[in-house]
């Protein structure tokens, strides 16, 4: 029975991961457990493991004595007398005698193995969540094997990690069975064991994949200083070349484009733009920007404030579609961008916009109202300005300025 019990758990040592010194000691923990039942708390005995030959031995005290007081503890010298023994024992001396398992009964030897198998079941959620805090940060490449409404359960080296929607890359499509990269982002303890969360929306992601990709990253030749990401819609890296001959721009775009293509494949499409960092916050905003061209900008270092400058056509490029690229500039930067729309006079507009061209724009009933009122072509309207255009009895200041900005927006595109 001894072999027996001590190979069932040797090979659940080899299975899960878990040391034979650690395996050991529980096996020493439990019977102990289990000769305290037997014999009491004051019970005297020692419990010897080997895992070599497969072997418990328990070896119980018991101090040799006239007349028996507690046997759990002592034994009679009469007692020790007919059993016999090779060294002669004298009463006041400790008796020594092996403890056969069977002789613990079937009840205790079921609980040893209950409370064996449960101490297994703790270290194997320790073991796994050392394993994966050491991992906090790095890439795990694993297939999805349930895709649940909150999120998608991926397995791992036959663990259980989880991408919850919010990790997720928007509008990204995954399918059972495929396999997925994703970072390690956090590991936590709870009571049915440890949950191991991970992402692929997180910076450290992005990180992680600029330094697979771009060895002088990886080498510790070109560093990245700042990261600010929309998962799925696009990124702005900042990177810095410690070696003045190599330029980090280009050595992480790659001979045409291969290098960052592949990333972006990774990220499901999302834009990329990789820029060169400056301690100088004015030349850091401006390169975070582009493409937009600005024609002042003013920093408050304290409140991390700054205020850009910029001629109206340039205002939906430092903008971007829905505001994408000045949050990002923002993040990189750390600075909040404020802008300052220079309107360009009239007369440098290069050409006429004919009212008939935009009149989709401009909705059917206000090209009707222009026209009546003799306003012709986009230049008419802006030079009457909102205070001409506000005479005509059917439109307001808000209908106003309305028109104004939808005709301002056809040069802004331009």
């Amino acid at each position: 029975m001894n072999r027996e019990i001590v190979e069932s758990f040797a090979d659940m040592v080899k299975s899960k991961g878990i040391d034979r010194d650690i395996l050991a000691g529980i096996l020493e923990e439990i019977f102990g457990m289990l000769v305290k039942k037997k014999y009491g708390e004051e019970a005297r005995y020692d419990v010897v493991v080997n895992m070599d030959r497969g072997d418990i031995e328990i070896f119980l005290e018991r101090e040799i004595v006239e007349e028996v007081t507690d046997p759990n503890t002592q034994i009679s010298i009469d007692e020790v007398n007919k059993r016999g023994n090779d060294e002669e024992l004298e009463v006041g001396d400790d008796y020594v005698e092996k403890i056969e398992l069977a002789s613990l009964g079937r009840r205790l030897i079921v609980l040893a193995k209950q409370a064996l198998n449960q101490k297994i079941r703790e270290i194997e959620k320790d073991v796994i969540y050392n394993e994966y805090k050491e991992l906090v940060g790095e890439i795990v490449v694993g297939d999805i094997y349930q895709i649940r409404k909150n999120d998608i359960l991926v397995n791992h080296n036959k663990n259980e990690l989880l991408l919850p929607r919010n990790e997720q890359i928007p509008f990204e499509r995954y399918k059972k069975g495929e396999t997925i990269r994703a970072i390690v982002k956090e590991v936590k303890k709870t009571n049915s064991g440890p949950v191991i969360i991970i992402s692929r929306a997180d910076n450290m992601f992005l990180r992680r994949l600029f330094e697979i990709e771009i060895p002088e990253i990886y080498d510790g030749i070109i560093e990245i200083r700042a990261i600010a990401r929309e998962p799925g819609e696009r990124a702005k890296v900042a990177v810095e070349s410690q070696d003045s001959r190599i330029d980090a721009v280009g050595a992480c775009v790659g001979m045409k484009g291969v290098r960052i293509h592949a990333i972006v494949r990774e990220l499901n499409n999302e834009n990329i733009d990789v820029i060169n960092y400056s301690d100088d916050p004015e030349i850091f905003i401006q390169r975070a920007l582009a493409p937009a061209k600005l024609k002042n900008i003013e920093i408050n270092e304290d409140e991390k404030k700054a205020v850009v400058t910029a001629d109206a056509d340039q205002v939906s490029l430092i903008v971007g579609r829905n505001g994408v690229n000045i949050r990002l500039a923002m993040k990189l930067t750390g600075y909040e961008i404020e802008i300052l729309r220079e309107e360009k006079p009239f007369e440098e507009y290069e050409e006429d916009i004919e009212l008939i061209d935009i009149k989709e724009e401009l909705g059917d009933d206000v090209y009707e109202i222009l026209i009546n009122n003799r306003y012709d072509t986009a230049l008419e309207v802006l030079t009457a300005g909102p205070e001409k255009l506000a005479e005509i009895k059917e439109l307001d200041e808000k209908k106003v300025n309305e028109i104004l900005e939808i005709i301002k927006s056809q040069y802004e595109e331009e």
